[in-house]
């Protein structure tokens, strides 16, 4: 007789102490020589909380968005820095070097929407920042730390694909130009030339709006996930024509965040069932259901190690290893 499946493990440890339901997460890796790495929790009371992973307490707490939710954070490479996306409609650059913790510039966002924001890096000092734009659909592109418009994609008006639901900036090995995937209310997902302002792609996904998306720039193949039970693989081919190449069913309706592992082995999810779903992102092979949360998972965030951290609106953050890397 097979085995029975081993049951799903517990979280290496769970970090408690965000005073509202966490909303966003993002893993810092300290320098090579101190081996430390930081997580970072945006909370629906607007609070960004910095936590050591090795005392698991907070080491630091941010209140610049007026008590609204924090709904996107991000480092920069090129230093100390933190970016934090806000329902007060501002987009703050945060200058944590030497134990500071102060808004050094701020993007005020046009859209009230659900979408979070997206970085592509460039030189030293110069980046690229993508967020929602003041019409329906609309994406802005600026050039930071300058705030230079570079771009405004805008969907043909026949088109109507709704609101912006999730962006992602990436650039492929083969290519110079930084393209721009966008999800849309109506459950498609697009693929834009940032420099030429061209719609590329445009492939329906998903019947329900998309929640989150994430791409495998090696592989040229991303996943999206919606408010429907539907996970969608799609694929890039030379062309930059985006096609779908399969659909995963979910038990129960609802993904609030999904992240591709950085060394490209797993995929995790985020439900508004409370569970954290992981799959072979290879094959999209379900391996575990992690169901921990008492309440909506509304974040995961991979760190570089391979850390699984997720963010629910019980106020509490889970920590797990799963499937080390190799």
């Amino acid at each position: 007789m097979a085995a029975p499946p081993r049951p799903p493990p517990d979280p290496q440890f769970v970090l408690r102490g965000a005073q509202s339901a966490v909303h966003a997460l993002h893993f810092c890796e300290g320098p090579p020589a101190q081996g430390r790495t930081l997580l970072f929790s945006g909370s629906l009371r607007g609070l960004v909380h910095a936590w050591s992973l090795q005392t698991r307490r907070v080491t630091a707490t941010l209140d610049g968005h007026g008590g609204q939710c924090v709904t996107w954070l991000h480092t920069l490479p090129q230093g100390p820095q933190l970016l934090s996306q806000g329902r007060d409609l501002k987009l703050h650059v945060w200058d944590l070097a030497e134990g500071r913790n102060t808004v050094v510039s701020s993007v005020c966002l046009e859209s009230e929407g659900f979408c979070r924001g997206s970085v592509l890096a460039g030189g030293a000092q110069r980046w690229m920042l993508a967020v929602p734009g003041r019409g329906s659909g609309e994406v802005q592109i600026l050039e930071m730390p300058s705030k230079t418009p570079v771009s405004a994609l805008r969907p043909a008006a026949q088109a109507r694909p709704g609101m912006l639901m999730g962006l992602q900036l990436w650039q492929a090995d083969s290519s110079p130009r930084p393209l721009l995937l966008a999800g849309y209310e109506d459950g498609s997902v697009a693929l834009w030339d940032v420099a030429s302002r061209k719609l590329c792609s445009h492939v329906a996904c998903h019947t329900e709006p998309v929640m989150g998306l994430d791409i495998d720039p090696r592989r040229a193949r991303g996943v999206s996930g919606s408010a429907g039970k539907t996970l969608a693989v799609w694929s890039l081919d030379e062309q930059r024509a985006l096609q779908v190449r399969g659909t995963h069913t979910l038990t129960n309706p609802g993904i609030a965040d999904l992240k591709i592992r950085p060394d490209g082995r797993i995929l995790a999810t985020a439900g508004w069932d409370h569970r954290i779903r992981v799959f072979h992102w290879r094959t999209m092979k379900p391996l575990a259901v992690l169901a921990f949360h008492g309440a909506t998972v509304h974040c995961v965030a991979f760190a570089a190690d391979g850390l699984l951290a997720a963010g629910s609106g019980d106020q509490r953050i889970s920590i797990w290893s799963l499937y080390p890397r190799t």
